[in-house]
Formats: structure tokens, C-alpha cells, sequence
């Protein structure tokens, strides 16, 4: 027998997953990966494309394709970095996509929390940091986790359960 809660859990985790995507990638007219690498970017600018793939779950030869993408629609430069590192960075239109982006996402996320009082809304709010910590647990890695959120907006107020998961686990 299958539980109620982890079904709908999932469901909800699908669509959810469903608008943020095209909410990004519609407004930055970039994939999943080149959504989440330029948000990535703008939080930690400067990496290499080796990291930068690995938080947004690509191999190195996927990310330097993904990121020539980037770089041929204008959004990210390659600049040396140390030795044979190169640093990938935004770009002024980079720069206004994740802007852009991010909003588109948080759109369609504002249309479905609107069916919640501020009751409801506080009680999800200390669900879903309570699911997160745990899902840090499985994961084990923040930047993997948030790779598509809005950071300022997730500590802005509280804080972020995903990093204070990292924190108490000793990683941070």
C-alpha cells in the first residue's frame, strides 16, 4: 500500500517542478541546465566549468557545451583564472536574464500560495524547512539543492534551511 502523503507529495513536486522550469527557461529562453548554471553564476560568479556542471548535475564535456551556448547567446564570458582555469561569469545580459528568470519563477509559485491564509502559509513554511534539512541529508550538497533559487529572498527574513542543514552537518 502506497502512502496518501508521499503521492501527493510527489504530484505536487512535479508540477511544482513543472512551472519553475518553464517559468525560467521561457524567460531566459535557455534550457534547464543553462537556467539553473546562469542563477548558479550569479550567486558564484567566477567558477570554473567543471563546478559549474557539477551543480547543475552535468559532466565536464556537457557543461562546456552548455556553457559555449551561454557564451554564444551573449549571457556568460570565459576569462583566465589561474593557470589553465577559466572562470565563467555573467554577462550584463546574463545579468538581466537571471533577473528575469527569476521572476518568471516566482509568478506562477505566488499564483499557487495564494489559496493559503498566513496560517497556512507559515505552517508550509516550517514543513518545507523541515522536509528540506532532510532532503540535505539525502543530497549533501547546497549548491546542488538551491541551484535555481533566489537566495536573497530565502534568507531574507529567516533562515535558509538548506544552509543551516549544512551548517549543523559541518560542511559550511
Amino acid at each position: 500500500m502506497h502512502d496518501r502523503v508521499a503521492n501527493l507529495l510527489g504530484a505536487a513536486s512535479l508540477a511544482v517542478t513543472d512551472l519553475v522550469l518553464a517559468g525560467a527557461t521561457g524567460a531566459g529562453r535557455v534550457s534547464a541546465s543553462g537556467a539553473a548554471a546562469l542563477v548558479v553564476l550569479a550567486h558564484a560568479p567566477g567558477l570554473g566549468v567543471t563546478e559549474l556542471g557539477r551543480r547543475v548535475g552535468l559532466t565536464q564535456s556537457a557543461a562546456a557545451r552548455m556553457v559555449d551556448g551561454l557564451q554564444a547567446a551573449g549571457l556568460v564570458d570565459r576569462r583566465p583564472g589561474g593557470g589553465r582555469a577559466v572562470q565563467v561569469l555573467l554577462t550584463p545580459e546574463g545579468e538581466e536574464a537571471v533577473r528575469g528568470m527569476l521572476a518568471a519563477r516566482d509568478a506562477p509559485l505566488a499564483g499557487v500560495l495564494a489559496v493559503l491564509d498566513d496560517g497556512e502559509r507559515e505552517a508550509l513554511t516550517g514543513l518545507l524547512s523541515k522536509l528540506l534539512a532532510r532532503l540535505y541529508e539525502e543530497i549533501g550538497d547546497s549548491d546542488v539543492i538551491c541551484r535555481l533559487c533566489d537566495r536573497g529572498c530565502c534568507t531574507s527574513g529567516g533562515v535558509c534551511p538548506v544552509g543551516q542543514a549544512e551548517r549543523d552537518a559541518g560542511r559550511a
